[in-house]
């Protein structure tokens, strides 16, 4: 992976929750999309859930709530450090650890019911990091058991190549934010996105830049990686159908 891609998560992490206009809101309409697709998939459980790619804690805190054993693991340290300091202010628990999803070496159980890679994370890798990915998220995964993952629309988006999202415009007098993102196409597939976040407090406005690459990673590209790498009954939900704000896969582990 990108040397940078780290660096880049570690300086957004103490922001990230501000690209949201509410955070809470956000994880409980995610958490509340995942639940319904998990029962469905695999049962109420409790399940034991690897989020391979938990950020500061988004989708691990709405798995962790609904009764979930949870294990989180990241490449950015300040991401996972952050996580660890959001379970415990929520009375949560899990366990946390720095990892590469090329790798994930640093986790030794090979026994989740699930594996998930949400928030669009899994784009930042080649084509042959994407391999080595799917190997190791395979690896950790029960016969039977599922891998969730989340990317955007890249096959609307390769066509459509956008270039600003927002301004949106959050708060109110006195403590409002601008959150805005400027996509620059570099190659016909691959774009460097600028994450820009000004803040307002008293009177002060104190702003942020965050730089990263993705490429755009269609889905017929992804399916046929999960399906090279051994996953079957590979399937693509949409936001109408999901409720959740990108498409996500499920792929599951052969029996």
């Amino acid at each position: 992976m990108d040397d940078s891609v780290p660096g880049f998560y570690n300086q957004l992490a103490p922001y990230y929750h501000l690209i949201f206009e509410d955070w809470e809101k956000s994880m409980e309409r995610q958490a509340a999309a995942s639940k319904a697709l998990l029962e469905k998939e695999i049962g109420a459980g409790p399940l034991k859930i690897l989020d391979c790619a938990c950020g500061i804690g988004t989708q691990a805190i709405g798995f962790a709530r609904h009764g979930h054993r949870v294990v989180g693991s990241d490449l950015s340290a300040a991401a996972v450090e952050r996580a660890k300091r959001e379970f415990a202010s929520r009375g949560l628990r899990g366990w946390f650890v720095v990892s590469d999803m090329t790798s994930l070496a640093e986790i030794e159980e090979r026994d989740f019911d699930v594996v998930a890679s949400m928030d669009n994370a899994i784009p930042h890798l080649s084509s042959g990091e994407l391999r080595q990915a799917l190997r190791a998220i395979y690896s950790k995964i029960r016969p039977d058991g599922l891998f969730l993952g989340s990317i955007r629309d890249y096959d609307a988006l390769i066509r459509e190549k956008p270039t600003v999202q927002g301004p949106f415009f959050y708060g109110s007098e006195g403590q409002r934010r601008v959150v805005l993102q400027v996509w620059d196409w570099v190659e016909a597939a691959q774009y460097i996105l600028h994450i820009f976040i000004a803040v307002q407090q008293s009177g002060n406005w104190d702003s942020h830049h965050f730089v990263s690459t993705y490429r755009c990673l269609e889905r017929d590209e992804f399916s046929e990686a999960l399906s090279a790498e051994g996953f079957q009954d590979i399937r693509w939900i949409m936001p109408g159908e999901s409720g959740n704000y990108i498409p996500i896969v499920v792929a599951r582990k052969r029996g």
